[in-house]
């Protein structure tokens, strides 16, 4: 039984090349492509947020294979994992080369002292692929970069293409394959266009458990927990040393040694896609297992109650959080008028149980709020996903404008913050803004710039974590949907002041409680860029548009024409209004600032200010000015 990891940059299609080898294994075509990807959210965005295992057949052999995410914000699902694998699919596009992501999954990896790795240079059969050694090249030049030992250099390398359901080791036989229509390619036997050569190498480059690990006591780390209508808490991980079954009996060794809760195993699960089927015999050494019957927590282990391991078994650090931001009720006019959980116990509930289950989210209450948390997390994309989750459950709140997490260095007391590496590949032509966008107002500095050939350009920034809040969508609009931003956290630097100006935007401000109309709004258009439309509830100190201008401007959105019994002379104004700007929860994250707060529901999303007040505003601007003075 062997343990295989298959990490990668986002949207490598690492999930399609896992449904390929589950096809291939179970000589059957999968009802739904990407299906590990079972997340709603998942599904939505077509990106991995949470890992998860399943179990491959390949003839007389049982692969466990765990899908991680490739987003840096996610990067916790990656550390949180590292204990339970025994070898690394690393998947690497063809075109794009190793990127930001696979730099951080790879260093993760090597720093774990995983030797056993396979490389497979997705993507192989699109015309833009680079199969001229130039991508192995790259590959290689990050092994060595990340400080890979002579054994873990050592690695084989396959060419293929998830979504065609292919790999090889002779790139030219993957450039003829991809020459080839599907039906063209051969279909049997030896050099047949398949999964088969892969899933070969995988059996014979990551080795089995020792067949003295199963007359160890049992040894169960516990990956993460869930619960059970049925059989109530089942606990996730991978069995180090042993066996388990049904009626074996357990306890649990607390990460720090002190010891847990007992019970007794009255349910063993294995992973058949993403179903969760009963163990008929034993579970031993190697097994990635679900079981019920004891309460636990993440990075616990389960032993047996006689003749049980003494200490627990050590968990990879995790990463610290680099943002925050704080949740509370939502407490603006229209609040409570659509979710079913509004309460701050409600809410702070959700958020402990959160962090049950993951790692890298810390909540803590703020200090003189008692109906506020403090939510700490990897990045934007993380807590916004965090957010869109409860608000799909029912919840409605409001959240404050993400924080970056500062620390104080211990030596010489001077304040650090988190830099972040950044790597954006555009079209050449979009290189001046890029570059303009991240060393100006943002504060980074260029470390890297060369040409990657087909038009494009790839370049690598060093910049603050507050400085790239805003900057996808920002540069989304100004590349034409060119730029493809990635980034790893780098380390902590000294603070660098103040960000430049030009970042903060004004806002157009409701001045009136009511509905909008498009009377008050088509001469409103002329001022900004307006985020509500026609027939929309707002209220007083609601945020309804950009300003062209610096500076926030009160505006009334609500006023409707007056009508009298007076004939007009001449015929009334057609009133056409343009259509609102739309952004999405994360980039509304992003988009707020200091002063400002997102209002959450079910179905809306809602900025304004904290303030909502106009003199209240004034007052509390005006306080702060005499504090920095």
């Amino acid at each position: 039984m062997q343990a295989a990891w298959p990490p990668g940059a986002m949207e490598r299609r690492k999930t399609t090349l896992v449904d390929k080898l589950l096809t291939t294994c179970e000589a059957q075509v999968l009802a739904n492509e990407r299906l590990l990807d079972s997340n709603a959210l998942e599904k939505e965005r077509g990106i991995t947020i949470m890992s998860k295992a399943t179990r491959l057949n390949w003839g007389d052999k049982v692969l466990n294979v765990v899908d991680t995410p490739g987003h840096a914000d996610f990067g916790g699902e990656v550390e949180r994992v590292l204990s339970m694998v025994d070898g690394v699919l690393l998947v690497v596009d063809a075109t794009e080369g190793p990127m930001s992501q696979t730099k951080f999954v790879l260093g993760k990896a090597l720093e774990c002292g995983i030797s056993d790795i396979v490389c497979v240079i997705n993507k192989a059969d699109r015309d833009t692929a680079r199969l001229d050694g130039e991508v192995e090249s790259e590959i290689f030049d990050l092994f060595d970069l990340l400080g890979a030992t002579e054994e873990q250099l050592e690695y084989p390398t396959f060419f293929a293409s998830a979504k065609e359901g292919w790999a090889t080791e002779d790139v030219d036989l993957a450039m003829e394959w991809s020459k080839m229509k599907r039906e063209d390619r051969p279909k049997e036997g030896h050099g047949a266009a398949n999964m088969v050569a892969l899933l070969d190498c995988i059996v014979s480059t990551v080795p089995p458990p020792s067949s003295a690990a199963l007359e160890q006591p049992l040894a169960f780390a516990v990956n993460s927990i869930g619960t059970d209508s049925y059989v109530g808490r089942l606990a996730t991980g991978k069995i180090e040393a042993g066996v388990m079954s049904i009626g074996t009996d357990i306890r649990v060794l607390q990460q720090d040694g002190t010891p847990g809760a007992s019970g007794r195993v009255t349910a063993v699960y294995g992973t058949r896609g993403v179903e969760r089927v009963a163990l008929e015999g034993p579970a031993g050494a190697g097994d990635i297992v679900t079981v019920a019957g004891v309460d636990c927590g993440v990075g616990d282990t389960i032993t047996t109650v006689k003749d049980g391991v003494a200490e627990p078994l050590a968990t990879p650090p995790i990463a610290p959080s680099t943002l925050s931001m704080v949740f509370g009720t939502n407490d603006s006019p229209l609040g409570g008028r659509e979710g079913t959980h509004v309460t701050s116990t409600k809410i702070k509930d959700r958020l402990i149980r959160e962090t049950e289950n993951n790692v890298t989210i810390s909540v803590a209450p703020v200090p003189g709020e008692s109906e506020k948390m403090e939510v700490r997390g990897r990045g934007e994309l993380q807590l916004g996903i965090l957010i869109e989750n409860m608000r799909r459950e029912g919840y409605e709140l409001c959240v404050s404008p993400p924080q970056v997490i500062l620390t104080r260095d211990e030596e010489t007391g001077q304040v650090l913050e988190p830099f972040e590496e950044v790597t954006v590949d555009v079209d050449t032509d979009y290189s001046g803004q890029v570059i303009e966008g991240l060393t100006g107002d943002r504060r980074g500095n260029l470390v890297e710039m060369k040409d990657s050939g087909s038009g494009k350009s790839r370049l690598v920034f060093h910049v603050p974590s507050r400085g790239l809040l805003g900057f996808g969508p920002e540069i989304k609009s100004e590349t034409h949907g060119s730029a493809i931003v990635n980034s790893i956290f780098l380390e902590m630097q000294p603070h660098i002041g103040t960000l430049g100006s030009g970042l903060k935007k004004g806002k157009l401000i409701s001045m009136a409680t009511g509905t909008t109309t498009g009377y008050a709004l088509m001469p409103l258009e002329a001022r900004g860029t307006m985020f509500v439309g026609s027939g929309v509830d707002v209220y007083e100190g609601m945020i309804v548009g950009e300003s062209a201008k610096a500076g926030d401007v009160e505006v009334n959105p609500c006023k409707a024409k007056q009508t009298t019994n007076m004939r007009a002379s001449k015929a009334d104004e057609k009133i056409v209004t343009q259509p609102p700007r739309i952004m999405s929860l994360e980039d509304y994250i992003v988009y707020m600032d200091e002063d400002e707060m997102l209002e959450v529901t079910p179905s809306k999303i809602r900025l304004r200010k904290k303030f909502l007040d106009s003199n209240e505003r004034k007052r509390m601007e005006k306080k702060g000015k005499n504090k920095s003075l």
